[in-house]
């Protein structure tokens, strides 16, 4: 009688935890692919980069930018070419050399461009995909007038010019 009693007790308790365990996996939330890919990625810091800006044979002023790169895991560190100095030449190649920013114009500057043309060069550069985000931290500039105009005492500090606004850290997706 008593194996009879414990026989059911343990059928009851399997019974309890299969259905348990069932019903927990099927309300489980669904991994879309895109949350999938993300988890995938890294962040790889990007550094502070001064681009001169270069007018009729003379510096006019400065970038300052920081920009960071969503990349595959491992992607990063399995580079040839340190990322860094690679990001430094890249946003010497647009800035400087393409005349990517009108400087009388900063409000008209299109940041979506911006970026989808740096991940594109990145990863040219590179020989494969991956740069799979562009992340802008900072985009300012500063005349020549302002950085050397606060020497001396008594003189104002000036604050850059903000390109991209501090809530508009955004990025690019893979496309």
């Amino acid at each position: 009688m008593i194996k009879l009693v414990l026989t059911g007790l343990w059928v009851c308790a399997v019974t309890l935890a299969s259905v348990y365990f069932s019903v927990q996996t099927a309300t489980a939330p669904v991994i879309s692919p895109d949350d999938a890919k993300k988890a995938q990625q890294e962040l790889v810091k990007g550094e502070s980069i001064n681009v001169p800006v270069i007018a009729n044979g003379q510096v006019t002023g400065y970038f300052l930018t920081r920009i960071s790169f969503m990349m595959e895991k491992g992607k990063a560190t399995a580079l040839q070419i340190p990322l860094p100095e690679l990001t430094t030449d890249e946003l010497f190649s647009l800035l400087v050399g393409n005349n990517a920013i009108d400087i009388s114009h900063t409000q008209n500057f299109d940041v979506a461009a911006f970026r989808s043309d740096l991940k594109k060069r990145m990863n040219e550069r590179l020989g494969g995909d991956y740069v799979a985000e562009v992340l802008i931290e900072q985009l300012d500039y500063l005349s020549k007038e302002e950085t050397h105009g606060g020497e001396g005492i008594g003189k104002r500090t000036v604050k850059p010019v903000k390109i991209v606004p501090d809530a508009a850290t955004t990025k690019v997706s893979a496309e």
